[in-house]
């Protein structure tokens, strides 16, 4: 929260004793050699970490000259070097008294009052410390956040926004503030007049538009982007909403053009993004002229670590039990993500779904050599040469995937349903019936 600076600065004041007593010369011209001698020994015991001599020779000094703010305003710093937070305070809340204009005293109060997390007594002195510098409304902000004063640090919030422009850290502050509803209305009324008073900012939009979508105002929210458009035509914000509108009204030229303005942009979040695409993914399976547009839509997600796009819209076309979309999308992810064994698993199952048998026996196989310890593969593959009627390739990929299964019943069962297939095709009705026996047997245990 504070300032490095500052800290550095503090310090400093410690090792120039020389310009200290520069700044006070009605002090310095007054001390007697004693209150010297006593205070350069406190700054020789200060500077090797001997605290309490500092303090014996600064109780000295106090004695000679009990008025001289620098003699208290050295006792905090000692007391605060130890940890001793009240004789701190105490001294550098005398030192003001003394020298109201002795900033360093305050920020001596802040210290404390920051270390010991007394927040709220904290605001009072750094409401002080704006006085002599500007910065400081920046802790100020902080310290209404900590405590929960979320109507004066939105205030402020946006004053600096004003004044000094906009920072992460108060925009963070921002989100957090408004996600309350009850802060959003003034908020509101400030965006609408800043708009009215700068129609070319294309943040205040931005801002506006976010609102209104939070509380379900829709309505609103296409207005404003509307506004947008029409004072900033190049403003990528404005398609968010006009892609809403488009799809809405099942233009879909419109929203497609909207829509992909919106995926190449780099200054839209991109949980925006990953809601315009499920709405569109919907849109598209209702409008299949649009499916080339989705999958190019698709495209603007490949590197996004988060949200694995082409995944999950094989699985929406999978709870939907469009099977061969599904497969379509599963093979589009798995260019990106070649070593996803969900996927892998999801797209063989896919194929099974379809009949497209060849297809699951040649990935199936290609997987088998990339993970020859996963047994589903050697069952897709069994499963694909059966139905393919290469009975001896059947064999042998499920006898040697069978010894991979570790505590999966249903598997196990399946595993023996295709042995048993695989004989029958081999002419072996002895192994034939035993696997057979043996799936019945597993398929009896499972149901007790």
């Amino acid at each position: 929260m504070k300032k490095i600076i500052f800290t550095i600065f503090f310090l400093g004041i410690s090792l120039f004793p020389v310009t200290l007593l520069a700044q006070e010369p009605e002090d310095v011209a007054a001390v007697s050699d004693d209150f010297e001698n006593y205070f350069y020994e406190s700054l020789k015991q200060k500077g090797i970490e001997n605290y309490d001599k500092a303090i014996e020779a600064l109780e000295k000094c106090k004695n000679i000259k009990p008025e001289s703010a620098i003699v208290y305003f050295e006792l905090g710093k000692n007391y605060l070097s130890q940890k001793k937070y009240k004789e701190a305070y105490d001294n550098f809340e005398k030192t003001t008294e003394i020298d109201p204009k002795n900033r360093w005293a305050w920020v001596g109060m802040y210290d404390v009052c920051y270390d010991t997390r007394d927040y709220n007594q904290a605001i009072i002195i750094v409401q002080k410390l704006t006085e002599f510098k500007v910065d400081y409304k920046e802790d100020l902000t902080s310290l209404y956040m900590n405590t929960q004063q979320y109507d004066k640090a939105l205030t402020l919030i946006n004053e600096l926004n004003e004044t000094i422009g906009k920072s992460e850290k108060r925009e963070l502050y921002k989100a957090q503030i408004l996600q309350d509803s009850k802060y959003q209305g003034s908020e509101k009324a400030d965006l609408i007049d800043k708009i009215k008073k700068n129609p070319k900012d294309e943040s205040n939009y931005v801002a506006l538009i976010y609102l209104y979508s939070q509380s379900n105002q829709e309505d609103k929210a296409l207005e404003i982007a509307k506004k947008l458009e029409t004072e900033i035509p190049t403003s990528d914000w404005a398609q968010v909403s006009l892609f809403k509108f488009h799809l809405n009204n099942n233009d879909g030229d419109k929203t497609v053009k909207a829509m992909n303005i919106v995926l190449a942009s780099d200054k839209i979040d991109k949980k925006i993004k990953h809601r315009m695409l499920n709405e569109f993914l919907i849109f598209s399976k209702n409008n299949p002229q649009y499916e080339k547009d989705l999958e190019k839509a698709i495209g603007y997600f490949d590197n996004d670590k988060e949200v694995k796009v082409a995944k999950e819209i094989g699985k929406f076309y999978q709870n939907k039990k469009d099977w061969q979309n599904a497969a379509k999308f599963y093979e589009m992810h798995l260019k990106t993500t070649s070593d996803d064994m969900e996927t892998i698993l999801l797209l063989l199952q896919s194929y099974t779904e379809i009949a497209q048998f060849e297809k699951l026996a040649k990935v199936s196989e290609d997987q088998m050599q990339l993970f020859p310890t996963q047994p589903q593969l050697y069952y897709y593959n069994g499963l694909a040469q059966n139905q393919l009627k290469n009975y001896k390739k059947a064999k042998d990929a499920l006898e040697s995937g069978i010894d991979f299964i570790v505590d999966d019943a249903a598997l196990e069962i399946n595993f023996n349903i295709q042995l048993g297939e695989a004989f029958n095709g081999l002419g072996d009705m002895k192994k034939k019936e035993q696997y057979f026996t043996k799936a019945n047997e597993l398929l009896k245990k499972q149901k007790k």
